[in-house]
């Protein structure tokens, strides 16, 4: 599939999506409550066939969380990044997406213990690098710490 085929059979099935094609990838933007149905076509479609979710991460801009999953299709030779905005800040929520692609169970524990981020329904969602008594979330822009050094 083209790159215009993806972004036209994914509106064609979520027309609230939009489209960063700025990047490597086509980038393909929603928000948290849309996240979990595009995943699950993504994944399951044959037209699409993402097999392989090969990094999840998340960004802090202050004002807003976001989510990014980077996947490919082995069978299609094709890659799309899925970005989803999560507004609230104070306490960031999104559905899981490690009953989808099982190596997403790692990155979501290690996003929750970094970012703060809870994924509903995760089947062990715990910290993974930190002690479960350390306060706040390292990589949220917000975090101080009296360790930190300040330029």
């Amino acid at each position: 599939m083209t790159t215009e085929e993806i972004k036209q059979s994914v509106s064609a099935l979520f027309p609230d999506v939009t489209y960063d094609e700025a990047g490597e990838f086509l980038n393909v933007l929603t928000d948290s409550k849309g996240l979990k149905p595009l995943m699950q076509a993504l994944r399951r479609n044959s037209e699409f066939d993402f097999d392989y979710l090969f990094c999840l991460t998340c960004i802090d801009w202050k004002t807003h969380l976001t989510m990014v999953y980077h996947m490919l299709s082995k069978s299609n030779n094709h890659t799309v990044v899925v970005k989803a905005k999560i507004a609230d800040v104070n306490t960031p929520e999104i559905e899981t997406v490690c009953d989808i692609w099982e190596t997403a169970n790692f990155h979501e524990r290690e996003v929750f213990d970094l970012f703060g981020v809870k994924f509903i329904n995760h089947p062990d969602l715990r910290r993974i690098f930190l002690d479960e008594d350390w306060e706040g979330f390292p990589l949220r822009k917000n975090y101080v710490d009296e360790n930190m050094i300040e330029i």
